[in-house]
């Protein structure tokens, strides 16, 4: 074939897969309004998951006050925060990337969530302030998790009951965590952007914060779980080492900051820290393609010379949930569904949808492509590859199921989630013990409080989902499932036809 022919066929291969995707987006299965409902509820679901004393506004009204003493056997206030899933243990890892999240997908998509910005922003607070107080309360110390799993995961009991230790642990310059130190000041810092406007002197505290808990970080090198060992594995375990984190921290802080000082650190550690390495995964563990395509704005919108490499690994990333580029590398479900892992595979649906959407912006304000081979693929074919995913979520499925809990008409009515799983205190005020719980676990019967927004792990890679209680690979919801989909969701909510 001549080269001429061969460019006429991708000129037109070009247009055939753009008006694909623009028919894609305007035949969807869903309003905008779908979107909206599903953006609320998606933000309801974190006051499910709310740890403390609830606020007169509390929406979920089946939960009740919990964890009101906890860090008081360290004559500390570490009340407040989220619990990660299903269980009654405040990981601090994964929920400083769930406020992270939140916290940027509100920076990205604040402007699309109309009625639902400050319900988004307060989900960002309830984070960031319990974040402050566990890296205040000590001098060079962070606390970073309240609850001993080990014990925990041997009760099936609510949160206002539970009576299994509540343990403290902490990472210190003896017993460093740079990952999740790194972790928490890229969700301070890039809540500090969020707060900004609306609340300067709060915004200054979570930046200044930020960079005092990077400096523990960075001066005192170490993973967590090497540091805290069963407490955190296999649960959290930092199975990707800190590096990832480090780079990741500098970066919001850059951002937030616009410091020099950060752009030094980035351009001098990079390489050291993994700059120049690709990776297709991110999620609470691997910050890699996330840092990549935020870096990537530096050097699309503002020109940041030192950037540019950072766009290249976007690039490639992208390339790389693409069918026929020739960096595929992606695995998908026969309904469609991207597919990373047997266990609790949608975080990874959630968080590539948001890499994408995201990067698709950087994109559009510039009018850039992306070039995967021989294929041109612009924003609008981002769009429609993202929406693909959201739509799955939502219940264009095999199944015909929603996976976001109380959005359609049917979605999982038994989640591996205490709270929803059992009477809740306002109408069953009697204590239910940590053993006595498990009748509720095993019951057939759905759950009696609906955790409305929760995402659950959702299908294997045959698009095959089974609704057991006690199968947590599916039936387990989480935060930093969710925080990435409330951007994701902002942004269909609002434009269904481009960026």
């Amino acid at each position: 074939m001549s080269s001429s022919s061969s460019s006429t066929l991708n000129v037109i291969m070009h247009v055939r897969c753009f008006t694909l995707c623009f028919l894609i987006l305007s035949c969807s299965a869903f309003t905008s309004q779908d979107y909206s409902e599903a953006l609320e509820k998606s933000i309801i679901f974190f006051e499910g998951q709310r740890s403390g004393r609830l606020p007169p506004n509390q929406r979920l009204m089946w939960r009740g006050d919990s964890g009101l003493s906890d860090g008081s056997t360290n004559h500390v206030d570490l009340v407040g925060g989220y619990y990660d899933a299903g269980d009654n243990v405040k990981f601090g890892l994964p929920m400083a990337f769930t406020t992270t999240l939140l916290a940027w997908s509100v920076i990205e998509f604040g402007n699309s969530m109309q009625n639902q910005l400050e319900n988004a922003k307060e989900a960002v607070r309830w984070g960031t302030d319990y974040l402050l107080k566990a890296a205040t309360a000590t001098p060079a110390t962070l606390y970073v998790q309240v609850g001993d799993p080990n014990m925990d995961h041997r009760c099936w009991e609510r949160p206002e009951d539970m009576d299994t230790p509540r343990n403290v642990y902490k990472v210190s310059p003896q017993n460093p965590g740079s990952d999740v130190a790194a972790e928490t000041a890229a969700a301070l810092a890039a809540a500090s952007i969020v707060f900004k406007d609306s609340d300067p002197p709060y915004s200054k505290k979570l930046l200044n914060t930020a960079m005092k808990v990077f400096d523990f970080a960075d001066r005192y090198r170490g993973a967590y779980s090497d540091s805290l060992g069963s407490v955190v594995c296999p649960f959290y375990c930092s199975y990707s080492g800190y590096h990832d984190e480090l780079l990741w921290g500098a970066s919001w802080i850059h951002r937030a900051s616009e410091n020099a000082s950060y752009l030094a650190y980035i351009q001098s550690n990079g390489v050291t820290l993994g700059a120049d390495e690709d990776d297709y995964s991110f999620c609470w563990d691997n910050k890699r393609a996330g840092t990549k395509v935020l870096l990537s704005k530096g050097f699309l919108e503002l020109n940041i010379q030192e950037f540019q490499q950072y766009k290249v690994h976007s690039d490639n990333y992208i390339c790389s949930l693409i069918p026929g580029s020739p960096n595929f590398q992606a695995q998908y479900t026969p309904g469609g569904l991207f597919y990373k892992g047997s266990e609790s595979n949608l975080q990874y649906v959630t968080t590539s949808s948001f890499l994408i959407l995201t990067y698709a912006k950087y994109l559009n304000s510039i009018g850039g492509v992306i070039s995967c081979g021989t294929s041109t693929v612009t924003s609008e074919n981002l769009v429609a590859l993202a929406k693909k995913q959201v739509d799955y979520i939502l219940g264009e499925n095999p199944s015909k199921m929603s996976y976001m809990v109380g959005f359609g008409q049917r979605y999982p009515p038994r989640i591996h989630h205490r709270g929803s799983s059992l009477p809740c205190v306002h109408d069953h005020s009697a204590h239910i013990g940590c053993g006595d719980g498990f009748r509720y676990l095993y019951a057939a019967s759905p759950d009696p409080n609906v955790l409305v927004g929760a995402i659950v792990g959702g299908p294997d890679n045959r698009d095959h989902f089974l609704n057991d209680r006690n199968n947590y690979q599916q039936s387990e919801p989480a935060t930093y499932i969710n925080a990435p989909f409330v951007g994701v969701l902002a942004f269909f909510s609002q434009e269904l036809t481009a960026v």
